[in-house]
């Protein structure tokens, strides 16, 4: 029976939230667990349905896995692989999982995996991946569906990605651990996800040298040379961003911790001009407050360093309520604006051209029955229904669970009036329920 999030808005929030691991970082830790021989343990990892399905991605390989709920760990013991395909039914829900063509084209020279699915936020093709594999000697064929990857050998060579891809510089890292030679990726994405594969992977005994810049290189190593290891995953940025403009959207003031603020400059500078006050209190640890009116702002997604577009929703759910007119162009992604119709209904002033929207501030946005889209329109939804007075209603809220951990349980802490119910049976349900898979559990 389909869930929902029911939220009545206008209330204030305040107190301390907790950030857990970075989903679009411990998934491709989870991949990456293949390479090695033996048993990996991952730590900080968020309880979410991703997860979930890639779990199952990496059982139906042949690895051994374990979740451990109170610890907030994971074990991959990738001892054998006994399967090189992916099957379409798992990897077709989630994007993030086609990283496993990498790590299986690393260690076993052949993999048979589903094309990607996930969010639907625009055309993202896997030609660069496939680029990136055929450079370093793979043969690919796309049939019924699925990419099938083989190679003799894998030889390490100079690959320029024409745009720097987050899940292309993954499987090109990930295919390049175990090639003879070095590698070198050419306008690589720079992303703080990139580093922690790259951290991950050397403490595991590979050689991945300038992650966090647009030239990476790997040189390659030997089976024998990785080990499993025990790694703990980055905090999530996004869900960080997420909860910073909850606070501001409301007029209260909390703390947010297990943060990297550095991951977030460019979001809280912006976010500082429209009006916010942002205080670095601990090195993982800021204070977030706004006590006036918010003042309008313009914005561009771009790769990171840049706005990410991960945050490019949120960011509009705050500027319906700011004063002036805010530009927000999403250059990335060109079905990234599925909230709009949404925060429509909600009263707000949104004209939208192609990748361009301009967001006319009102004085209050007003409650209503809202359906999430996808996983970051989803996020904003909560933010427009936690400003708005009056009580709003969000469906298709599966989305939602894909990347945020108990985000009831963790936005009542701090003061919001939010439920999960079924229509059909309107009490609260299940307010401890984690959002893995039964199977997982």
């Amino acid at each position: 029976m389909a869930e929902k999030i029911r939220i009545i808005g206008g209330k204030q929030l305040k107190g301390e939230v907790s950030i857990s691991g970075a989903k679009n970082a411990v998934l491709k830790l989870m991949a990456a667990a293949l390479l090695a021989k033996g048993a990996t343990k991952i730590y900080n990892v968020p309880e979410l349905t991703d997860v979930g399905i890639m779990l199952n991605v990496l059982e139906q390989l042949g690895a051994k896995t374990q979740y451990d709920r109170l610890e907030k760990s994971i074990v991959v013991d990738a001892t054998e692989i006994t399967n090189i395909r992916a099957g379409y039914e798992l990897v077709s829900r989630m994007r993030a999982s086609f990283v496993v063509l990498g790590a299986l084209v690393g260690r076993c020279k052949e993999a048979i995996v589903a094309l990607p699915g996930g969010c639907a936020i625009g055309e993202r093709k896997v030609d660069f991946h496939i680029k990136g594999l055929e450079a370093l000697g793979t043969t690919v064929k796309i049939e019924n569906g699925y990419v099938h990857a083989k190679a003799k050998k894998l030889v390490g060579t100079d690959i320029y990605l024409d745009i720097p891809s987050v899940g292309a510089t993954e499987n090109i890292m990930l295919a390049s651990v175990l090639a003879e030679g070095s590698t070198r990726i050419q306008n690589a994405a720079q992303e703080p996800e990139i580093i922690d594969l790259a951290n991950f992977l050397n403490a595991m005994g590979a050689d991945v040298v300038g992650a966090g810049t647009s030239e990476i290189v790997i040189n390659g190593v030997k089976q024998e040379d990785l080990k499993p290891i025990e790694y703990t995953t980055i905090p999530d940025r996004i869900e960080a961003g997420t909860y910073m403009a909850a606070f501001i959207a409301t007029h209260g003031k909390g703390i947010i911790r297990n943060i990297f603020p550095n991951h977030l400059t460019f979001y809280t500078s912006k976010l500082t001009k429209m009006g916010a006050d942002i205080k670095l209190i601990d090195p993982t640890s800021i204070e977030v407050s706004c006590r006036r009116r918010l003042e309008a702002i313009n914005i561009i997604t771009q790769p990171y360093p840049g706005f990410p577009t991960d945050l490019q929703s949120l960011a509009m759910a705050l500027a319906t309520v700011a004063d002036g007119v805010s530009i927000i162009t999403e250059s990335l992604y060109e079905n990234r604006f599925m909230q709009v119709p949404e925060l429509r209904k909600m009263g707000a002033d949104i004209h939208q051209e192609r990748n361009h929207a301009l967001v006319k501030g009102v004085k209050n946005l007003t409650s209503a029955n809202l359906q999430a889209s996808d996983l970051r329109a989803g996020a904003s939804l909560v933010i427009a229904a936690l400003m708005a007075e009056g009580e709003s209603t969000i469906d298709n809220i599966y989305h939602i669970d894909r990347g945020y951990e108990l985000l009831e349980n963790k936005f009542r802490m701090i003061g919001a009036d939010i439920q999960r119910y079924n229509e059909e049976e309107p009490a609260v349900i299940n307010q401890n329920k984690g959002n893995l898979s039964e199977s997982q559990l």
